[in-house]
C-alpha cells in the first residue's frame, strides 16, 4: 500500500510539473505574439515615415532640376541621382509624369505662394492699388524668375504644364478683375484697359522690363501703372 501510494503520488507530482511546463510555455508563446503584435505596428509606421522621406526628397529634387534645367530636359535618371535612389524608385512612387508633376507643382507652390490680391482690393484709389499690386507681384517674380521662365517655355513640349499652370492663370484673371473694378470706365477706354492690366501683371512684361532692360521693380512697376493710366484716360 504504501508503494502504491508513493507511486501514485510520485505519478501525479510528475504529471503536475508538466502542466505547470506546459501552461509556462504556452504563456510564453503568448507573450511572444503579442509583443510581435505591439512591434508591427510600430515598424510600419517606421517604415512609412522612411518612405515619406523618400518621397520627399526625390521631388525636391525633381524641384531644384526644374528650376535649373525645366521640366523637358530633366530625365527620370537625373531625378534619381540627384535624390541619391535608384530609377525604379522614382517609379514606384512617381509611376508617370503626371504624378510627379504634380507632386513638384503642389511642392513648389506651397513654397512660393502667390501674392494675396485680396489685400489690394482694401484699397481705394484705382492707381495705388495697381501699384501695390505690381509691387508684391513683381517681387514674387524675381524670387521665382527662374522657374517660371523654365515652365513657360517648356509648356508647348510638356503638355501638362498647360494643366498646371491654370491656377496661375485663373489667379492672373482674378487679380485683373480686381484691378479694374472701380474704374467706371466703358467702351474703348475699358477694353484698352483690361488689355493693359493683363500686360502688367504678365510675368514676360516684368522679365523685359527686368530683366531685359534692367529696371528695378519699383521702376518696372511705375513704369506699368503710366502705361495703364494712359490706357485709361485714352480717347
Amino acid at each position: 500500500m504504501i508503494d502504491e501510494d508513493g507511486s501514485a503520488g510520485g505519478a501525479a507530482g510528475t504529471q503536475g510539473s508538466s502542466q505547470r511546463r506546459s501552461s509556462s510555455a504556452r504563456d510564453a508563446a503568448a507573450s511572444e505574439r503579442s509583443s510581435a503584435a505591439g512591434k508591427r505596428p510600430y515598424r510600419m509606421r517606421r517604415r512609412a515615415e522612411a518612405e515619406a522621406r523618400t518621397r520627399l526628397r526625390i521631388t525636391e529634387s525633381a524641384v531644384a532640376l526644374h528650376g535649373t534645367l525645366g521640366p523637358a530636359r530633366t530625365s527620370i535618371s537625373a531625378i534619381a541621382e540627384h535624390a541619391g535612389v535608384r530609377r525604379s524608385t522614382v517609379y514606384r512612387h512617381f509611376p508617370d509624369e503626371a504624378a510627379l508633376l504634380g507632386a513638384c507643382s503642389a511642392h513648389w507652390i506651397a513654397a512660393n505662394p502667390l501674392p494675396d490680391h485680396e489685400r489690394w482690393t482694401a484699397i481705394a484709389d484705382v492707381q495705388e492699388r495697381l501699384r501695390a499690386a505690381l509691387l508684391d507681384l513683381y517681387a514674387h517674380y524675381r524670387r521665382t524668375g527662374q522657374m517660371m521662365e523654365n515652365l513657360l517655355r517648356d509648356e508647348p513640349v510638356v503638355p501638362i504644364l498647360g494643366e498646371l499652370l491654370g491656377g496661375y492663370r485663373a489667379y492672373l484673371e482674378s487679380a485683373r478683375a480686381a484691378l479694374m473694378a472701380g474704374r467706371g470706365l466703358r467702351g474703348a477706354r475699358r477694353r484698352l484697359t483690361h488689355a493693359a492690366i493683363g500686360h502688367a501683371l504678365a510675368f514676360h512684361t516684368w522679365r523685359s522690363l527686368a530683366r531685359e532692360q534692367a529696371l528695378a521693380d519699383r521702376e518696372a512697376a511705375a513704369l506699368a501703372c503710366a502705361m495703364v493710366e494712359a490706357a485709361a484716360k485714352s480717347r
